[in-house]
């Protein structure tokens, strides 16, 4: 782990992840899903459900980066996940249900202790959200989050999803600042992994109990709320 005082000192933005590390992107799918897989008569557990979804969008957006054949819009490679996982689930379903389930994603709100760290640490650092969602996404969550930030950047500017190097170094680009006075903070170890290997700093969210693995790109810091994380930094 780096040292405290020094991160202190380089630091000067924090970038954060927005889905499943500001937002609940879990348990506020789980809620959004469940009255519709009832209606459908599903008797499995909503929350399995919403887990293939998340994990089957995140290998079509790792697909879509290494092929790097043009950036698909997130909203669209979300469409493709919940079709895939519905009908995995032997589901029946329109093109409108699984647009309406996906726009969720933009009404999820934050984990209860994150506006109040946010504030803390907002007094000794600027805040961007640094997303793999789209532009218009990001726009429309903003009202749900319990807090401004000073900025927000989506991957698409970057043409590539999180963890590729670009993103990171296009935000630390158009902050105008090197990368290792940019602290990224997220819930998923690749999204801090991306951040390192870019040569920016990075915080690891631990809500989850999990380990992070084996990896030469170690976060800085690894923490178990974002109330740790102020603690530790503001």
């Amino acid at each position: 782990m780096t040292d405290i005082d020094l991160l202190k000192r380089e630091i000067e933005v924090l970038t954060f992840d927005q889905y499943g590390t500001i937002v609940d992107m879990q348990g506020g799918l789980s809620d959004a899903a469940a009255p519709y897989l009832e209606a459908k008569g599903w008797s499995g557990d909503p929350g399995r459900l919403v887990t293939w979804w998340r994990r089957t969008h995140f290998e079509n957006s790792m697909i879509d980066s290494l092929c790097d054949r043009g950036h698909t819009p997130y909203r669209e490679i979300g469409h493709r996940a919940v079709d895939y996982t519905l009908t995995r689930a032997g589901i029946a379903h329109t093109s409108a249900e699984v647009r309406e389930l996906v726009s969720a994603i933009e009404r999820l709100r934050p984990f209860p202790e994150v506006p109040a760290a946010l504030e803390r640490l907002a007094k000794r650092y600027k805040h961007v959200i640094l997303s793999n969602g789209d532009r218009d996404m990001l726009e429309a969550a903003k009202p749900y989050l319990g807090f401004e930030f000073a900025e927000t950047i989506s991957v698409q500017d970057a043409g590539c999803f999180k963890p590729h190097r670009r993103t990171y170094e296009m935000a630390a680009e158009r902050l105008g600042l090197p990368c290792m006075q940019v602290m990224h903070v997220a819930n998923h170890a690749f999204d801090c992994i991306g951040a390192k290997a870019a040569g920016m700093r990075s915080a690891f969210i631990d809500r989850r109990g999990r380990p992070f693995g084996q990896t030469q790109h170690e976060p800085d810091i690894v923490v178990t709320s974002m109330t740790e994380l102020a603690e530790r930094l503001a």
